[in-house]
């Protein structure tokens, strides 16, 4: 296989990304399967009260990304949190939480590859899903090989496709909502709610839980930090892309879900089989719901799955540039685009697919659990490196020309609030393997993190003795 641009590598990344590819990027370039499938089993689990675990878990990610603008801005690098964790807590921890980081983004890469799989076999029976799911793996792939800029203007294109049907997803919703469309007349919460028990049907636990459904749903937002590494301005387009995500989250997530809960019963079992926004499109009455949703669902987990593999790959190569993963990852073409990083996260990716159709079942879940918790455990990192490069920061006499909202309490509360849900996770039995697992081969990591500080710190002290000879 030729690899496009392999020619001349000087192992940098190129500086591709226009400020539009990382606003889109920020603002859309994350959104897959996650919210069309997942927000179906969310408002399944909690009621209508489902969109009150948006509503947290997106304040929660808005305090995150201010946390990690600060720091973003002050440093821009492709490593990112694991970067300012390594600098600020240790090497165990930028290792660890870079490592987790990555394992998480190559486990989506198969969970939208089976989404895709799965929609591309409706419409082509002959074809067997698997195959249309790496199929789909390849085609993504080779589009990362290709320099960063063709990459954004995919990206972007994809994202602005996911962004026009939310859009217009929301506005015919408020639309009927507000019987401004004739003939398309639906009670609206307030009836739904008096018909259906109420709000909070099966309690403040099941809204609880809901809200690590939809904590996977958010997580990536945090992903344009890496991307904007890759951008001509980087500090200025981090500023903006975390200025904006406060209204990226009342939109795409709050008032989407809003509508949905609006129209569509919470206990109606097409919630978790036919999805959220499908079934409200069939309930205010759309022609061709479902098609119209397969089509969404298509391009936002190859969107997705695009990402994922971006991401993983970044991460991948940031790690080798610290010596924490193989030199060989950091080998970049002579576009700049680090193409072993981009092969070895696509394939394991791929083989994880397999894994999901011809292995045990178990093995495949076990997979999965891994990562359940992973998305806590990276935010708890960043504010934690947050916390102690402010407060260096401040020994110094400085200020960050980014700063997080009333530090440190709000740095502070996010913490606990974190540490919380973890352990709410731990005691409840659907979420207690996601936890444990994750927490184990977190442990592990840190465990070989350790050690290869070590053997580098005795490395460095054998060659400054020899040198000092």
């Amino acid at each position: 296989m030729v690899i496009p641009g392999s020619d001349g590598s000087n192992d940098q990344l190129a500086q591709g990304f226009k400020p539009r590819h990382v606003t889109m990027l920020s603002i859309a370039g994350i959104i897959g399967a996650g919210l069309f499938v997942g927000s179906g089993h969310a408002i399944a689990a909690a009621g209508p009260a489902a969109i009150v675990s948006y509503a947290v878990s997106g304040f929660l990610v808005v305090l995150v990304m201010r946390m990690l603008g600060e720091m973003a801005v002050a440093k821009p690098d492709t490593g990112s949190f694991s970067t300012y964790a390594e600098s600020a807590i240790g090497h165990w921890a930028g290792f660890t939480v870079g490592w987790l980081y990555w394992w998480f983004w190559v486990l989506v890469i198969p969970i939208e590859a089976l989404a895709a799989g799965h929609i591309l076999n409706l419409w082509f029976p002959g074809v067997d899903a698997w195959l249309f799911a790496l199929l789909s793996i390849v085609a993504l792939a080779a589009t990362n090989l290709f320099s960063v800029a063709k990459y954004g203007e995919f990206e972007f294109w994809f994202a602005l496709l996911k962004v026009t049907a939310i859009i217009g997803f929301i506005a015919f919703g408020f639309a009927v909502l507000l019987d401004w469309v004739p003939q398309r007349q639906v009670g609206g919460l307030g009836e739904l709610l008096d018909k259906h028990g109420g709000f909070a049907p099966n309690g403040l636990t099941a809204v609880a839980s809901a809200f690590i459904t939809v904590m996977f749903s958010f997580i990536g937002t945090e992903a344009v930090t890496i991307a904007a590494a890759e951008s001509s301005n980087p500090a200025r387009n981090i500023a903006k892309a975390t200025r904006s995500v406060i209204w990226r989250i009342s939109v795409f997530y709050i008032l989407s879900v809003f509508v949905v809960i609006s129209v569509v019963p919470w206990n109606d079992p097409a919630l978790t089989t036919v999805g959220s926004y499908q079934r409200a499109l069939e309930i205010l009455d759309v022609p061709h719901a479902s098609l119209i949703v397969d089509i969404v669902v298509l391009i936002a987990v190859a969107s997705c799955m695009n990402s994922s593999i971006y991401i993983s790959s970044r991460m991948l190569y940031s790690l080798g540039r610290r010596a924490e993963a193989p030199q060989a990852t950091t080998h970049t073409t002579r576009v700049g685009v680090p193409w072993i990083a981009v092969m070895a996260s696509s394939l394991i990716g791929a083989g994880i697919t397999l894994i999901s159709y011809f292995a045990p079942e178990g093995l495949f879940q076990f997979l999965l659990a891994s990562s359940g918790a992973i998305a806590l455990l990276v935010y708890l990192a960043i504010a934690v490196s947050q916390l102690r490069m402010r407060n260096a920061l401040l020994r110094n006499g400085e200020q960050p020309a980014f700063r997080m909202w009333l530090f440190p309490w709000l740095t502070y509360a996010v913490i606990l609030f974190i540490l919380a849900v973890l352990g709410v996770m731990l005691v409840t039995p659907e979420h207690r393997a996601e936890v444990t697992s994750t927490i184990g081969l977190a442990l592990v990591i840190s465990f070989v993190g350790i050690i290869t500080a070590r053997s580098k710190s005795q490395a460095l002290t054998k060659k400054a003795l020899e040198a000092g000879r």
